[in-house]
């Protein structure tokens, strides 16, 4: 049979396939498990774990991980709570969950549905989970390895510029002649984003998904810090000065909120940049981040494609507003690193 691997079973190469706990084990998130494909819905591809886009069919197999997510323009999805004839595919990255709720976008859309086989197991029969899965978990300090910098960016909602922004600013951080890194640190797994900076110039890119994760929805905050360290330290063992960091959502979105929220995280932070889709998006978060003491150096996102917008900002905000041309040209750098 035809057997197709997704990205969150990257690196996961020894495996045998337990049917027989199928219809016995509750699934976690990051338990990894074979899925038959019953019916074609919403994801007609699934990234492979070598990172290619690839078609999936009724009756391809994949090997696929239990999480839940979150995406206000997509799929609200969690891991069931009890056992199912039918999952759904909620992340092309290998996420399988039950859907929520969706976006009004994809009201006529079906998920797509798939059948769980069994249970990927190591040589001790043991259900593998992807999470720190033969990686090193860093418990969280508070200290930045290396004495790197990082410019964090976040955003009024999914679909603000956070990457966008994200991915110029390293452009423009490597005007001044560092190594410069990127990571999406919260999200579902899906290596567009860091494939894009990784494009605008960054040296090095990474995300969750290195450390298994095929998303950060509902991680407990003990876990999601330790992870932070852990992919600090795996960056700062490649010789970075600079880092970008993004952060998925938006700034109410659970995880991002506690984390904006956690002073021993927000220590490790340089400097924060903030995107937003239009004006009073970036009047009032703006406003909102500095009721938890946090002051963005710039206000950029898809509100800057019009000039309108910008201005209604500049009226409003005693801040730099910039495009994401201006920010790549590293003249505004100092607002970042200062």
């Amino acid at each position: 049979m035809k057997i197709k691997r997704t990205l969150v079973a990257k690196g996961i190469e020894n495996y045998s396939v337990n049917e027989s706990l199928a219809k016995t084990h509750l699934p976690i998130a990051g338990d990894l498990g074979l899925f038959k494909i019953i019916e074609i819905g919403k994801h007609r591809n699934a990234q492979g774990d070598q990172g290619r886009n690839v078609a999936i069919f009724p009756g391809d197999y994949l090997v696929a991980a239990f999480a839940d997510r979150y995406a206000t323009s997509q799929y609200e999805g969690y891991v069931p709570k009890e056992h199912r004839d039918f999952y759904h595919v909620i992340g092309a990255g290998g996420v399988i969950g039950i859907v929520h709720s969706q976006n009004a976008s994809l009201d006529y859309i079906e998920p797509t549905k798939v059948e769980l086989v069994g249970y990927c197991c190591n040589e001790s029969n043991q259900i593998i989970n992807t999470k720190f899965y033969q990686k090193t978990r860093t418990s969280f300090t508070g200290i930045v390895p290396a004495g790197m910098k990082i410019v964090l960016s976040i955003g009024s909602t999914m679909d603000s510029g956070k990457t966008t922004t994200a991915a110029h600013v390293a452009r423009g951080l490597k005007t001044t002649g560092k190594n410069v890194g990127f990571i999406k640190f919260t999200g579902t797994a899906y290596t567009k984003d860091r494939d894009y900076v990784l494009d605008c110039g960054a040296d090095v890119v990474g995300d969750f998904s290195d450390f298994g994760f095929p998303s950060t929805f509902m991680c407990e905050k003990e876990e999601l810090l330790d992870l932070y360290q852990s992919l600090l330290e795996n960056m700062a063992a490649k010789g970075l000065e600079l880092l970008v960091m993004e952060i998925a959502d938006g700034i109410w979105q659970r995880e991002t909120e506690f984390l904006l929220r956690d002073k021993a995280f927000m220590k490790t932070i340089h400097s924060v940049v903030f995107s937003c889709g239009d004006s009073l998006s970036a009047i009032q978060g703006v406003k909102s981040l500095r009721e938890m003491d946090i002051q963005p150096v710039l206000v950029s996102g898809r509100f800057t494609m019009s000039p309108l917008l910008i201005t209604e900002v500049k009226n409003h905000l005693p801040l730099p507003v910039l495009t994401i041309d201006e920010i790549m040209t590293g003249e505004f750098n100092h607002l970042m690193l200062n």
